[in-house]
């Protein structure tokens, strides 16, 4: 019995793990659903991510996904209700963290469990920008009233996140001070240490705050008439991307009056997806039962989306206006993962040592079970590379006064040239598009590349 109970438990472990999410390639499963966002396909895009979640058990990412989907689809609607689940998820996070910050961090900090195991809760940017979209959903059908809603809820998540990373932070310091390691991302050799290094990335504030975000709540404020609260949006906007002149404008334009009656438009566009998460072995010497044993583990990294070409101008009947870009969920991924490094480094550490420690304790007794628990292991210690993909990546805008009445908007050819019309009759106006690819989708209604012959084949977007 003494010989054969290690290897039933180290066999079981095996077994167990069969069915969990460690053996899931999420990346690749996002990547088939992508590729048939970007070519028009939602219809087949939302098949593939109903196929890829059959358990009726949804996790918090196959709500970001849904919804973001069916935004593209048309269906506002059940967008909506996917993020509202997603937003359930997240605030029952929300309350674990107020009711007791110092046991959720005792959990998450756990050395004994690899990140990519634990239940999706989200990364802080995509917190944020969950509330962001929602926004947007409501916009696109002249909510402002739930919109402020919305946006009321993403300040609120900012002020839990912010108090939960500084004591995070500070206690991961003191965890790595205390196990004795002192390996720093820069430390990894072939890590690509200048992609959380880049400027984009070092110049934000942290990971979680958006520009964009503070910007809509300004322009929403605005709109409702509560110049009081727009001031502090645009005021935050400005802090979070500095020498930006539509930021510093919204803030000098903010009391001056209307000098027509033409609508004030804010076109909204987000192209592109999010990042990727890949997971890069390297080698690391560890000190393992009193020797020096070089160790490979897993650490993440962020590839970006290349699926679609970068652009900084709309034509708007005719006329080219550039576009100005508040928010790169690329930047904002690598600040969280630049910010996240120095827990995962530790965590991944202490526990290589310790499972080193007992394998070979294990393997001086019963080596089939030492076998088993080394297999486990290579499973289990790949990075975490989970992470919300259909997320648009750059969020750029332009801000003017149309005339009410049906305009042109024209996106360059790099995205297929498209052309959506806009039916103008509000006060004030959010339009948002979405690039993808080849594609362009207008709030729900896509719009397919135009050949330039054919420019009367234009999709329609009238908001209600």
């Amino acid at each position: 019995m003494a010989f054969r109970a290690p290897t039933l438990i180290a066999l079981s472990a095996v077994t167990l793990l069969s069915g969990c999410s460690a053996f899931r390639n999420y990346d690749s499963e996002l990547a088939q659903t992508n590729q048939q966002l970007a070519a028009g396909n939602v219809d087949a895009a939302l098949t593939l991510l109903e196929k890829n979640n059959s358990s009726k058990d949804k996790d918090l990412l196959y709500y970001f996904e849904k919804g973001e989907l069916l935004r593209a689809k048309g269906d506002l609607s059940g967008s909506q209700n996917a993020w509202t689940s997603a937003d359930q998820v997240v605030g029952k996070w929300e309350d674990s963290v107020k009711l007791d910050t110092d046991k959720y961090l005792a959990q998450f900090g756990s050395f004994l469990v690899n990140d990519k195991v634990r239940r999706y809760e989200g990364y802080d940017y995509e917190k944020v920008m969950l509330t962001t979209q929602m926004a947007l959903n409501l916009l696109a059908v002249n909510d402002f009233d739930g919109a402020r809603t919305a946006i009321k809820k993403t300040h609120e998540r900012e002020a839990v996140i912010a108090d939960l990373r500084d004591k995070e932070y500070l206690k991961s310091e003191e965890q790595a001070e205390k196990e004795g390691v002192k390996t720093q991302y820069k430390d990894l050799q072939g890590y690509p240490v200048a992609s959380l290094d880049a400027p984009e990335v070092v110049g934000l504030k942290n990971s979680y705050q958006s520009a964009f975000s503070h910007y809509l709540a300004g322009f929403v404020y605005e709109a409702l008439g509560e110049k009081d609260l727009a001031a502090p949006g645009y005021r935050k906007a400005a802090e979070l991307r500095p020498n930006t002149p539509l930021l510093e404008q919204a803030l000098v334009n903010l009391d001056k009056p209307a000098k027509d009656e033409n609508s004030d438009i804010l076109i909204v566009v987000q192209s592109g997806l999010a990042p990727s998460r890949d997971s890069i072995r390297i080698p690391l010497p560890l000190p393992i039962s009193n020797n020096v044993v070089i160790t490979p583990l897993s650490f993440p990294i962020i590839k970006p989306d290349t699926s679609t070409a970068t652009f900084a101008q709309i034509g708007v009947d005719g006329q080219q206006l550039n576009l100005t870009q508040l928010n790169s969920t690329t930047a904002m991924s690598r600040r969280a993962l630049r910010d996240d490094m120095p827990g995962i480094i530790l965590r991944t550490t202490v526990r290589a040592i310790t499972r080193g420690v007992a394998q070979k304790q294990i393997n001086e007794t019963n080596p089939l079970a030492g076998l088993a628990v080394g297999i486990t292991s290579a499973v289990l210690e790949g990075a975490d590379t989970r992470t919300w993909r259909t997320l648009p990546d750059n969020t750029q805008v332009v801000r003017l006064r149309l005339k009410k009445g049906e305009h042109s908007l024209t996106l360059p050819s790099a995205v297929g040239g498209s052309v959506v019309k806009v039916t103008v009759d509000q006060r004030f106006q959010v339009i948002t598009l979405r690039a993808v690819g080849n594609q362009v989708f207008a709030s729900g209604v896509a719009a397919h590349v135009i050949p330039s012959a054919n420019p009367t084949a234009v999709a329609s977007l009238k908001q209600p």
